[in-house]
């Protein structure tokens, strides 16, 4: 095969350079004319070409189309990232090779990986192949797809998502366009040519990360290189506006990511614990150590072993028998031992159809990069022939590892050996096996020094306000970090007067982007020539940035910390936090404080300081619950103000609707700021409302049921007095079971996955604002009651009366039950409690509502006792005036003309003593129901229920213990007094607008259009 490089000489020669620290002259330096950040068209792509003969149809990764050897196609492929392209397109590729993707990057930001997934139709981002059937990890935020053994080669060049300067001058700020590769969606379009840029057979065209412009490859260069974020610039919380202070935790936990996977886990085993027999909690630590269920293996974990039940199906079981839990055990071993065969043959054959001419001499060899890779047993595998030389072995290891630099660089050493021994470049692989036992020598790939005592380093100005792209520094064994400083700060122009100022940082560009601060007594060249040892993958990754000791963005950083007691004074809070942080390492200050929540934020000046916290308070217990804490982000709301945005604040309850709230909220994620991406189930409402705290104008869409809906518009009432905006419109995205709110403000019956994130976006801005009534329901019981009401969070406690008359207060925003609806939803709600995972699904849900209520007919059947006449155990009163109920078993007072899932129990509009009914007139409507056939009766839209009343007060007096329900809560209430009356807090609603038919083309390309069809 002949190779072909598709570069001219000088830019070869400047990738080489810039991916080789210490084999540069000083002649040749200067990074002045390169920035790190330049274009592609300015360094080259950097691939390895190689004319290779399709015998199968394959298609160019540049222009999508075929190229098939039988049809007179030539066609070449890169030897290190698997590009293919046409022999007419190899002067026209502009996407970079996998092995130059770190060197572009100015600014590392590290990706947000989910958990361990299978996908369809998808590309792997650096090695281009399928990703079908086989294990892989997808980032949270830019949608970048790499394959589980190929993330440690993933470049760190996640969307950058707070870029906020103090300083900076709001209108000399522009937002670029972030460009990724491949995997669009089957519609897409160019927005140049408006031609189809997709393909589902390899990896091309490309997509901003911001605005979802999509283009080929050829054509994203001529477009505007300014990003306007598309059709949602409206809603977009733009990232020149957020600040996160420099810490050193991971981006997953600052935006929130979860791994639902492992919190399945721990809550199953936490239930399992429960489940317990209180005989064997006796028999000793010993016994529960022993029955506790294996750990699982971590994503970081060595990659050829076993990484647990990733197939996402639940196989814990529910039974807590011995016998039970080890069958349980021993399936999980054999599903592990399956899924590990399978992978390890999906591998095999992957390299099997990688290889052009099947060779019997063939021989597999390991090959590590390093002392660390050896100690993780983490290494390549490659497939060369046994008699070919060691020099072919190396350009086939340094292909495996994305190393694009001249192979004589680098030597071969057997790493099965107590010294290692360096292999002459002519001795063939095959004498490396040893004839006794057929063992095959593991190899280690180390680098050349020329000169082990001097070379260069690359010095980035990071965030500085300097538009130069990186220096060379001259650097010997002797050289400390000072003379690193000053040397750099004089070639950038700063000025060595300030040396002070600085710090040198030495930054690994791995999954997580790590920075470590170095002291001024370190020398660098020896770190990078012990990084070397180590790995030289992650030599190739390692750089040194000059930053500002004092933190441009400010030293303000707020913890959010939740699952505190509930009402406790502020010194009580302060006492608690204070003793997991410890004396050494107070807050600055605390609050606000959230009193019927249990939560506080509390504030740091010390970006250390507060990571410090964050570690202690992370695996705290207080009352045997985890505290559960947060580090949040900052929004610049002064720089919104010359703007024309109203920026969406999203909250998503994760858990509802199945997997459909997990989906959601990775859309949002990549559609939006994921600092305005919020999980309800990790925190609730209080932390994105708390970020939001000082935006004057924004809106929220909440995606969950109606339990979600009162969640939020609660935490909006206690928190609305210290924000700026204390009432902004609220949408629904409904994932609930009955979905009531959301059918009345025309967001649809239930989300079903169909209809695409984007535009349920696009609706939100398009919605018109609606005022929705609010209602406080008052209890006042006869005596105090032996137990406690049962309430939860959802129920929208707002706050607790006096002790003395033991009242309690809640808010309705729906409707309010008592009698039978109450008691079928008092059935579900228990049955729901003892097996939540039982509940999942929204059909199955109603499905088990219709059985309850049929179990419940036919016992009103067989026993007279079973119906009560619930006229006479209470009695209504409506504005002042006693009315007289007609016999029915129970009775529903609506806010809304939506029950139990879409059934309208008032009725279509008739002439009577009644108005119309809506949600924002201040009139509540009561209607009585006669039993569980009327009940579906009204379900299945045969008939409506009995008109009693409409008011704007409610009094009832009930004579017994009866079940009621407020918005679908339910509990068992005793005798006593209700008080139904319009509440003081407010809440503005986004009603759906009607559907109509929409102009698919982007504002961009009608421009386009418009121009091309002038000329």
């Amino acid at each position: 095969m002949r190779r072909s490089r598709s570069m001219a000489g000088p830019e070869i020669a400047h990738i080489q350079e810039s991916l080789d620290v210490d084999r540069r002259t000083s002649a040749d330096s200067e990074g002045t004319d390169s920035s790190v950040s330049a274009s592609v068209d300015q360094l080259g792509h950097g691939h390895f070409f190689v004319k290779k003969s399709f015998h199968k149809p394959s298609y160019c990764h540049h222009c999508a189309d075929m190229i098939w050897s039988l049809i007179g196609v030539p066609g070449y492929v890169c030897e290190v990232c698997n590009f293919v392209a046409h022999d007419k397109c190899m002067k026209n590729v502009v996407s970079p090779c996998s092995s130059l993707a770190a060197a572009l990057i100015k600014n590392p930001v590290p990706h947000c990986w989910s958990d361990f997934i299978h996908v369809k139709r998808k590309f792997c981002n650096v090695c281009r192949k399928r990703l079908d059937d086989m294990w892989c990890f997808r980032c949270e935020i830019c949608d970048y797809y790499v394959h589980s053994e190929c993330q440690e080669f993933a470049a760190s060049n996640c969307r950058e998502c707070a870029t906020y300067t103090p300083g900076k001058d709001p209108s000399q700020i522009i937002q670029y366009h972030h460009w990724t590769e491949g995997n669009l969606l089957n519609n897409a379009k160019c927005a140049l040519c408006r031609k189809s840029c997709w393909s589902s057979e390899c990896l091309t065209g490309y997509r901003c990360a911001w605005c979802t412009t999509t283009a080929h490859a050829a054509c994203h260069k001529n477009l505007p290189q300014e990003c306007d974020f598309g059709p949602l610039k409206k809603i977009m919380l733009p990232p020149s506006v957020v600040t996160i202070p420099r810490t050193e935790l991971p981006m997953e936990t600052i935006v929130g990511v979860l791994s639902y996977k492992k919190a399945r886990d721990r809550d199953i085993r936490e239930k399992e614990q429960k489940e317990k027999d209180p005989k064997e909690k006796e028999r000793g630590e010993a016994t529960l150590l022993s029955r506790k269920s294996p750990p699982r293996a971590a994503i970081s974990d060595d990659l050829s072993s076993s990484t647990g039940n990733l197939n996402g199906k639940d196989s814990s079981g529910e039974s807590s028998s011995s016998k039970e839990r080890k069958r349980r055990k021993e399936r999980d071993r054999e599903e592990r031992e399956s899924e590990k065969k399978e992978r390890d043959s999906q591998k095999e054959e992957r390299r099997s159809k990688d290889e052009d001419e099947p060779d019997s001499d063939a021989e597999l060899v390991k090959v590590f990069d390093g002392n660390s890779s050896m100690r993780r047993k983490v290494f390549r595998t490659i497939t060369i022939n046994r008699n070919a030389p060691t020099k072919e072995v190396v350009e086939a290891a340094l292909r495996s590892f994305y190393i694009k630099d001249d192979p004589s660089n680098y030597y071969l050493t057997e790493a099965n050996e107590a010294e290692e021994r360096t292999l002459d470049p002519s001795t063939p692989i095959r004498s490396l096996v040893k004839e006794d036992t057929q063992e095959k020598s593991a190899l280690f790939l180390r680098y050349r020094d020329k000169d082990p005592n001097k070379g260069f380093i690359k010095v980035y100005p990071g965030n500085l306000k300097s538009s130069q792209g990186y220096k060379s520094i001259p650097v010997t064994s002797d050289t400390t970090v000072d003379d690193v400083l000053e040397y750099a700060l004089r070639k950038f122009g700063l000025g060595t007067t300030t040396k002070s100022k600085y710090n040198l940082i030495e930054v690994t560009m791995d999954n997580r982007v790590t920075e470590r601060i170095l002291t001024h007594a370190e020398k660098p060249w020896r770190i990078m020539q012990q990084i070397r040892k180590e790995s030289i993958h992650q030599m190739l990754k390692t750089r040194f940035y000059l930053q500002e000791k004092e933190d441009p963005h400010g030293s303000s950083i707020a913890l959010f910390i939740g699952n505190l007691p509930q009402s406790l004074s502020q010194r009580q809070y302060h006492g608690i936090l204070q003793t997991f942080v410890g004396d050494s390492n107070p807050f600055v200050s605390i609050g606000p404080i959230y009193y019927e929540y249990g939560s506080v934020v509390i504030t740091y000046d010390n970006n250390e300081a507060a990571v410090k916290a964050f570690n202690s308070l992370k695996g705290a217990l207080f009352e045997e619950k985890n505290l559960l804490v947060m580090l949040l982000p900052n929004i610049q709301a002064q720089l919104l103000d010359h703007r024309d945005l109203t920026p969406l604040l999203v909250f998503v309850n994760a858990k509802s609707g199945g997997c459909q709230g997990q989906d959601l909220i990775a859309a949002f994620r990549k559609l939006l700021n994921p600092y305005q991406v919020f999980d309800v189930s990790n925190g609730g409402p209080l932390p994105g409302l708390y970020v939001f705290r000082n935006i004057p104008k924004y809106r929220i869409l909440i995606c969950g049921g109606d339990g979600t809906v009162g969640w939020v518009l609660q935490c909006l009432d206690n928190v609305g007095q210290d924000s700026v905006c204390q009432t902004p419109p609220c949408g629904v995205v409904p994932l609930g079971t009955g979905n009531d709110l959301a059918r009345v403000l025309r967001w649809g019956t239930g989300y079903t996955g169909d209809e695409e994130p984007m535009s349920i976006l696009k609706d939100v801005i398009e919605a018109d604002e609606i005022r929705l009534d609010r209602w406080t329901v008052v209890f006042h019981p006869d005596e105090k009651p032996e137990g406690e009401v049962k309430a939860v969070a959802a129920c929208q406690v707002m706050s607790n009366s006096a002790a003395e008359d033991n009242s309690s207060m809640f808010v309705m925003n729906n409707y309010f039950g008592i009698g039978l609806d109450a008691d079928l939803a008092l059935d579900f709600h228990n049955a729901r409690e003892e097996n939540p995972e039982k509940f999942s699904s929204r059909l199955h849900n109603k499905r088990i509502y219709v059985k309850m209520g049929l179990r419940k007919m036919v016992k009103s059947r067989s026993a007279k006792s079973g119906s009560r006449d619930l006229q006479k155990e209470i009695e209504l009163e409506v504005d002042g005036k006693l009315i007289e109920l007609p016999p029915v078993e129970g009775i529903i007072i609506l806010n809304i003309l939506s029950w139990g899932a879409g059934c309208n129990p008032w009725g279509p509009e008739r002439d009577d003593v009644f108005g119309k009914p809506t949600h924002w007139d201040g009139m509540l409507e009561v209607v009585g129901v006669t039993g569980v056939v009327h009940l579906g009766q009204m379900q299945s839209g045969l008939r409506s229920g009995i008109r009693i009343a409409q008011g704007g007060h409610i009094r009832i007096k009930m004579k017994g213990e009866l079940p009621v329900h407020v918005d679908g809560e339910p509990w068992n209430q005793g005798s006593g007094q209700v008080t139904v009356l319009r509440s003081a807090l407010r809440a503005t609603m986004l009603k759906k607008t009607k559907i109509k038919r929409r102009n698919t083309m982007e504002p961009r390309q009608a421009a386009f259009e418009a121009e091309r069809s002038s000329s």
